[in-house]
C-alpha cells in the first residue's frame, strides 16, 4: 500500500513505538536449512532437545563456542524441518553455506500479505438452497478437516469462529491455544492459535513489547482469510447493511487454527521467513490437513525460500498447501509462490456488485461501486478534478492523484472531487478529499486498472468507476463552467456480466523460476469479498477511521486463496487418502475458462485472458469432487523435479531424509506429471509424457486437442481404457511447430480427455526458442 509522506512518518513513529528500546542491528538474521529430520513416528522431548543441542554444537563450531551459538539462534526447527535461524555476520553465513551438511543459507527475508455470495457463484448453493448433489452435502461441509492459516492471526470472538453445532475436537489434534490464559479464547471450532515473531524482532533489531506475544489479529487480514476458508454459518452478515446474507466459509464445519506470522510492516515487509518456517514446522506437528497461505514475495530458488521449504515439508506429510499468486499484476512474470508442490491461486471477480451510480448533469449515468455512506442531500453537487483543485505548490499530476498536501481546500470545499487511481491507497484518496472539504469523491480508474472496480468503505460518499467512464467524467468537467453530478447510495446487485473476469492486480505468469511449470494454477473469487473482521481496527485500517464492523469487504489474491483452501477442505473430507497433488489435479482439470456470457474469460481491460492469468481456469467445486482422471505426483517425483533443474545428489539426500534416494540419470522437466503442459522453447518438435490415474468408474476416454496457433498436437495413444479404480496409464503428446513455427511470444491451447461424462482439461502453453530468447 502506498501512502503519503506524512503518513509514512506517522507509520514509522508507530512502528518504533512498538519496541521497548531503539537499536540498530549490526548482524543479520539468516536461516540455515539442513534438510529433513529422520524422526520415527514417536518423537520424545529428549529427541527434540538433542536436535536443539546438535544445532548449537554445529553453529558453535563456526562461532567459537556452543554458548555463543545458543545466544545467536532464534529458532531451532526440530520436528520436520531441520535447520535453525540465527543472528550472523555475512562472513559467518558464507562459511556455514560451504559445509557439506548444509542445503542452503539465506537471509530472513520479508514478505507481504497478498470474503457471502462467493459460494452461490461457484454453485455450492443456489439462492441459499443447497442441492443434495452439492460438494457441501457430499463432504459434510468439511466436517473435522483441520484448516490452518499463516497470516495476521485471528479475532477469536468473531461469530465466524463460534463452535455452535461443532462436535468434539478431533483426537489427532496436537496443537495449542498459545497464551490462552491472557484472554484469547479457543473452542471446538477454533482449536489452535500460535504466534511467531522472533524473525520479525530480529529484523527490527529490538525486543518486542509483551502485547506482541499473542495470536490476536489487530489488522483484520487473518480473520478475513480464515473465515473465508472455514468460517461457521453466520446469519445476517453484512457491511454497513449491504450484501446481507449468511456468511460461511468453504468448509464451514471444518476446524481452524491460526498461525500468526505477520506483523506491522517494516520497510514494506510484514512476514519473515524464519517465522514462516517455524509456523510450518508447528502446523505439521499439530495435525492440520490444509494450510492456507495468503502472503508472498519475489520468487526465488526453491531451497532459498522459507515458504517454499515449509510447504514442501507440509506436502511431504500429506498436507495440502494453498498460496496466493500475488497482487503485482497485470504485468507479465509477476506471479509468486511458484513451487510445483503448492496450489497457486489468482484472483477474479464475482457477479455481485455494490453499485453506486455516478450521475452527471449532462444525462450520463455511469456504473460505479462503493460501500460508503450517501451524500447529505438528494441533489446535484458541483464537480471538480484533482488537477483543477491543485494547491499552489503542487503539480497537476500529483493533485489528480489526490496525494496528501496537493489539494487546495478553498477550491474543493462543498464539491464532489474526481481523483485518479494509482500511487496511493484508494482509501487514502478519500481521506485527502474529505480533509480538503469535499462532499464526495469519484475515483477514476487508471488505464492499468481498466474495468476492475473495488467496493471500499470510504470515509465520505464515493464511487469508483472504470477507466473509460473516468475519461468521460473528466472530459465533462473540463467541458463546462458549471459541471455538476450526484452519487447514488450503494446497493447490492447480482448477475453482473461478464463474470468472472480477472482482477487487474492478480499476478501473472510466466513462471520466472521454472517456466515449464504453469503458474498460477487456478483462479477464484478475490474482489469485494465479505468475511469476518477484527474489532481492533477500522474497516479502512486507518487511524483516522473510528468505525468498527464485524464483517468487511477486501480484495486481493489473499481473498481468492482461502476460497480454494475451503474447497480443498471439502475434498480432504470426502477423499482423506488423496494426495495433495491429486486434489490439485481434480481442481485444475475441472475448471472453466468461460464467463457467464459463455465467452472466454477476459482480463480487467476486457481483453481475452490467458492461462498466464487464470492457470487452468476458474474453480468449480462440484465438478472437482468427480474429476474422472487425475495427474498424481509423489514426493520422489518432486525430488526428481529438483534434480532436473540442477540440485545435486548430496543436497537431495539431505532434503529427502532418505539416504537411499538418488537423482535419476535422466530427468526431464517436460515429463514432470503436472496437470498442465508448458514448452517454453519449442524448436522443431518435442514429445512430453503424462500419466493419469482413474478415480472414477471404469470407462474409455478419448482425447481432443485444441491446438495452439502454429503448433500441431499429436497424442499417442488417443484412447485410454480403464477397468479399475486406481489404474494408471501413460500417454505422449508431440508438439511440432508448423510452417514458420511459433512466430510470436506464447500461444495457448488445451487437451481434453473425456468418457462422455467427465472432461479432464489441461492447458497447453508454447513459445518458440526465438520468442523465449527475446
Amino acid at each position: 500500500m502506498w501512502i503519503g509522506k506524512l503518513s509514512c512518518f506517522v507509520q514509522l513513529m508507530f512502528i518504533l513505538s512498538l519496541f521497548q528500546v531503539p537499536a540498530f542491528a549490526i548482524k543479520k538474521s539468516y536461516v540455515v536449512y539442513l534438510g529433513s529430520h529422520a524422526h520415527g513416528p514417536q518423537v520424545s522431548e529428549a529427541d527434540l532437545h538433542r536436535v536443539t543441542d546438535s544445532h548449537s554444537e554445529f553453529l558453535g563450531s563456526f562461532l567459537g563456542s556452543t554458548q555463543k551459538a545458543k545466544e545467536a539462534i532464534i529458532y531451532s526447527y526440530k520436528r520436520h524441518i531441520n535447520g535453525f535461524a540465527a543472528i550472523l555476520e555475512d562472513e559467518e553465513a558464507a562459511e556455514i553455506a560451504k559445509h557439506p551438511k548444509v542445503v542452503s543459507v539465506f537471509l530472513n527475508q520479508g514478505r507481504q500479505l497478498h470474503t457471502t455470495h462467493s459460494w452461490d457463484f461457484m454453485l455450492l448453493e443456489k439462492d441459499g438452497v443447497i442441492h443434495p448433489t452439492s460438494l457441501w452435502k457430499r463432504a459434510r461441509f468439511g466436517e473435522d478437516t483441520i484448516i490452518g492459516n499463516l497470516d495476521t492471526g485471528v479475532w477469536a470472538e468473531s461469530e465466524s469462529f463460534s463452535d455452535e453445532g461443532i462436535g468434539p475436537i478431533p483426537a489427532k489434534w496436537k496443537g495449542i491455544c498459545q497464551n490462552d490464559t491472557t484472554g484469547f479464547p479457543c473452542n471446538r471450532k477454533l482449536i489452535g492459535a500460535r504466534y511467531f515473531n522472533k524473525g520479525y524482532a530480529s529484523y527490527a533489531g529490538a525486543p518486542l513489547r509483551s502485547s506482541f506475544n499473542s495470536a490476536r489479529d489487530h489488522e483484520g487480514h487473518g480473520s478475513h482469510t480464515l473465515s473465508t476458508a472455514a468460517g461457521n454459518f453466520v446469519a445476517g452478515a453484512n457491511v454497513f447493511g449491504l450484501g446481507n446474507g449468511t456468511a460461511k466459509g468453504g468448509s464451514p464445519k471444518a476446524r481452524v487454527a491460526a498461525y500468526k506470522v505477520c506483523w506491522p510492516p517494516i520497510n514494506g515487509s510484514e512476514c519473515f521467513d524464519a517465522d514462516i518456517m517455524a509456523a510450518f514446522d508447528a502446523a505439521i506437528h499439530d495435525g492440520v490437513d490444509v494450510l492456507s497461505v495468503s502472503l508472498g514475495g519475489d520468487p526465488s530458488n526453491y531451497l532459498d525460500d522459507g515458504l517454499s521449504i515449509g510447504a514442501f515439508h507440509a506436502v511431504k506429510n500429506g498436507i495440502v498447501v494453498v498460496c496466493s499468486a500475488g497482487n503485482s499484476g497485470p504485468a507479465a512474470g509477476t506471479v509468486s509462490n511458484v513451487a510445483p508442490w503448492m496450489i497457486t491461486v489468482g484472483a477474479s471477480t464475482l457477479d455481485r456488485e455494490f453499485q453506486a451510480i455516478v450521475q452527471l448533469r449532462n444525462g450520463l449515468r455511469l456504473k460505479g461501486t462503493s460501500l460508503s455512506k450517501p451524500l447529505p442531500e438528494d441533489r446535484f453537487y458541483p464537480l471538480i478534478t484533482g488537477a483543477q483543485a491543485k494547491a499552489a505548490n503542487a503539480s497537476a499530476h500529483d493533485a489528480m492523484l489526490c496525494i496528501g498536501g496537493t489539494l487546495d481546500p478553498q477550491k474543493v470545499k462543498g464539491k464532489i472531487l474526481a481523483c485518479l487511481r494509482g500511487d496511493t491507497a484508494r482509501i487514502d484518496k478519500g481521506e485527502q478529499a474529505a480533509l480538503a472539504g469535499a462532499v464526495g469523491m469519484i475515483l477514476c480508474n487508471d488505464k492499468a486498472s481498466g474495468n476492475e472496480i473495488i467496493a471500499d468503505p470510504h470515509v465520505l460518499p464515493a464511487s469508483q468507476i472504470n477507466y473509460t467512464d473516468g475519461i468521460a467524467v473528466v472530459s465533462y468537467i473540463n467541458s463546462t463552467i458549471d459541471p455538476q453530478g450526484f452519487i447514488t447510495p450503494p446497493t447490492a446487485q447480482l448477475n453482473a456480466k461478464p463474470a468472472p473476469f480477472m482482477a487487474s492486480f492478480s499476478s501473472q505468469g510466466p513462471n520466472t523460476i521454472t517456466p515449464e511449470i504453469l503458474k498460477p494454477d487456478i483462479t477464484a473469487p478475490g474482489v469485494n469479498i465479505i468475511a469476518a473482521y477484527t474489532q481492533a481496527t477500522s474497516p479502512t485500517n486507518e487511524s483516522f477511521d473510528k468505525r468498527r464492523i464485524a464483517f468487511n469487504t477486501e480484495s486481493g489474491t489473499s481473498m481468492s486463496c482461502p476460497h480454494v483452501s475451503g474447497v480443498v477442505g471439502l475434498l480432504k473430507t470426502l477423499y482423506p487418502d488423496w494426495s495433495p497433488s491429486a486434489i490439485r489435479s481434480a481442481i485444475m482439470t475441472t475448471a472453466r475458462t468461460r464467463d457467464n456470457t459463455a465467452n472466454p474469460m477476459k482480463n480487467a481491460s476486457f481483453i481475452e485472458a490467458t492461462p498466464f492469468s487464470y492457470g487452468a481456469g476458474h474453480i468449480r467445486p462440484n465438478r472437482a469432487m468427480d474429476p474422472g482422471l487425475i495427474y498424481d505426483l509423489t514426493v520422489n517425483d518432486y525430488l526428481d523435479f529438483l534434480c532436473a533443474i540442477g540440485y545435486n545428489k548430496t543436497m537431495m539426500q539431505l532434503f529427502s531424509e532418505s539416504p537411499n534416494y538418488k537423482c535419476p540419470k535422466s530427468a526431464s522437466l517436460l515429463d514432470f506429471n503436472y496437470p498442465s503442459i508448458v514448452v517454453p522453447e519449442l524448436s522443431g518438435s518435442v514429445t512430453v509424457t503424462r500419466r493419469v490415474k482413474n478415480v472414477g468408474s471404469p470407462g474409455t476416454y478419448a482425447v481432443r486437442a485444441h491446438k495452439p496457433l502454429g503448433v500441431s498436437v499429436t497424442v499417442e495413444p488417443n484412447i485410454l481404457k480403464f477397468k479399475n479404480i486406481g489404474e494408471e496409464k501413460s500417454f505422449k503428446v508431440t508438439l511440432k511447430a508448423k510452417g514458420l513455427g511459433v512466430t510470436k511470444d506464447y500461444v495457448f491451447g488445451g487437451l481434453i480427455w473425456s468418457d462422455g461424462k467427465h472432461y479432464v482439461r489441461s492447458p497447453i502453453v508454447v513459445s518458440s526458442a526465438a520468442a523465449a530468447a527475446v
